[in-house]
């Protein structure tokens, strides 16, 4: 009977033993499960790794070139168009007189290509007219008063400076401009009165100084022009009326 109890406590013994193997043993398989499981988890801020023999990728953002973008070396092209376009306008300005308020171009003073009239009119009294057309192709612009000499006059006839219009007169390929010739005056208060035979008519520039250099017109007066000391002319005007008012 106490051997049979040993052989059962034995048994026991043996049985518990595996027992606690076996318990051991799964214990660790699933420790090991568990840590493999951890490290095949990647963070989810993790970039993955580029690949060195893949090809550069372009970014758009940056291989488009804005619109209006101006290309790598043509600051200095511009720069040499905007210094032309500035000497273009300088020149301009410079014939002008070389102010900047010169809203355009200057245009040619008449003279080169003009046909000038004399006629004679009933009113005002002691009057004539002097009509100046453009026979040109552009047009052109009628400065201050025509210059005028009588005959050998060493000096040209006075100009009436109250008739100075507001603007200056622009004469376009065939139409005229006017300018009006007191004779002699009315009441006779004039001296050194003599007939006039010959008419020269010569251009002002912009300036005012002096005379184009364009040919003057010379024109052969009626038989009765008679002139004295008061004889005056007026600037050109934009119409035979205005012209006569002086």
């Amino acid at each position: 009977m106490r051997t049979n109890l040993i052989r059962t406590t034995a048994v026991a013994a043996t049985a518990l033993i595996a027992a606690l193997s076996l318990t051991a043993c799964q214990s660790d398989a699933g420790a090991r499960d568990e840590g493999t499981a951890l490290s095949t988890s990647a963070p989810a801020t993790q970039k993955p790794t580029p690949d060195p023999t893949a090809a550069p990728t372009s970014d758009p953002a940056r291989s488009a070139s804005p619109a209006g973008d101006k290309p790598a070396g043509n600051d200095k092209g511009n720069s040499g168009d905007s210094t032309g376009t500035t000497g273009s306008a300088g020149g301009a300005a410079a014939g002008s007189g070389g102010g900047s308020e010169d809203p355009g171009p200057v245009m040619t003073a008449c003279g080169a290509d003009v046909k000038v009239t004399y006629s004679t009119v009933r009113r005002p009294i002691n009057h004539a007219l002097l009509t100046m057309t453009n026979t040109g192709s552009e047009p052109c612009n009628a400065y201050h008063a025509p210059l005028l000499r009588f005959d050998d006059a060493q000096a040209a006839t006075a100009v009436d400076q109250d008739s100075r219009p507001q603007a200056v007169v622009t004469i376009a390929p065939g139409e005229s401009a006017y300018a009006s010739i007191m004779l002699a005056a009315a009441d006779g208060s004039g001296n050194d009165g003599h007939t006039a035979a010959r008419l020269a008519v010569s251009f002002a520039p912009r300036s005012g100084s002096g005379s184009t250099d364009a040919a003057p017109a010379v024109i052969r007066l009626p038989a009765d022009t008679y002139t004295d000391t008061t004889t005056t002319v007026s600037h050109w005007q934009s119409s035979m009326d205005d012209a006569l008012m002086y």
